[in-house]
């Protein structure tokens, strides 16, 4: 089975312009979600897929695979889409590109055994800080007994109101589909709960496809603020003198 790993990467952020290429340690932030990636032995292919010349400029500095994509994207799905249609593959991991911390273990969780019908996936992790609860950059995730998502929310779901006995769940930045579930995605139209949420995998399940959901236990953080990647640049700082003092 071949396995593409694709890491949308945008410039205009609405929360943190430009935040692929600020400096971690040296090295710009998608360097090290790119770097992190390849280190799975379980994926054949990684490649950036970027609309900004910036990007692709200093993804060509630290021998970065980069394919341009057209500007007019409204989402990274249809972004990934796009490559996808000129690198064929069985299956494409997508990695969101503020992942840094992520790790190529973690990741290759999502890779199915067998692909039969449709697939979509995308992994969860258990919200152990209950400030990440109420915070709306962290999209929480209901599923049902099976792990299918029931809803995705930027609010915290569900209300406790009948038993305090529940842990949250929040999405990761890191997907996989197959090429027909990429193909749904670009060509169906957003749905009503998409647009009040703005979370992209709504749109599987208003439609009714399922996306399975995959818990693992990650200690990661997405880039979303300058502020998360202060805490980040500290983490990858402490790493690399653990690294050096052996």
């Amino acid at each position: 089975m071949k396995v593409v790993a694709i890491i949308p990467a945008r410039y205009n952020s609405s929360r943190f312009r430009g935040k692929p290429l600020a400096d971690i340690c040296g090295k710009p932030m998608i360097w090290w979600v790119y770097n992190q990636v390849c280190k799975s032995r379980k994926i054949n292919e990684v490649y950036v897929a970027t609309d900004n010349w910036e990007i692709k400029q200093e993804c060509e500095k630290w021998n970065i695979n980069c394919i341009m994509t057209l500007e007019e994207h409204k989402t990274s799905t249809e972004r990934v889409y796009e490559v996808a249609k000129k690198i064929k593959s069985d299956i494409y991991i997508v990695i969101n590109g503020d992942e840094p911390l992520i790790d190529s273990l973690v990741i290759e969780k999502i890779i199915p055994d067998s692909l039969e019908g449709f697939f979509a996936a995308n992994l969860m992790t258990k919200i152990k800080n209950p400030v990440e609860v109420v915070d709306p950059t962290n999209i929480k995730v209901v599923t049902d007994q099976d792990n299918y998502a029931l809803f995705m929310s930027r609010n915290p779901i569900p209300y406790p109101k009948a038993s305090m006995e529940y842990e949250y769940y929040k999405h990761l930045g890191v997907l996989a589909y197959k090429f027909e579930a990429l193909k749904f995605f670009a060509e169906t139209e957003k749905g009503k709960n998409e647009k009040i949420e703005d979370v992209n995998e709504l749109r599987f399940i208003e439609h009714g496809k399922k996306i399975k959901m995959i818990p693992v236990n990650a200690n990661t953080l997405s880039v979303d603020t300058p502020k998360d990647l202060e805490h980040v640049i500290q983490v990858i700082r402490n790493q690399l003198t653990n690294v050096e003092n052996g």
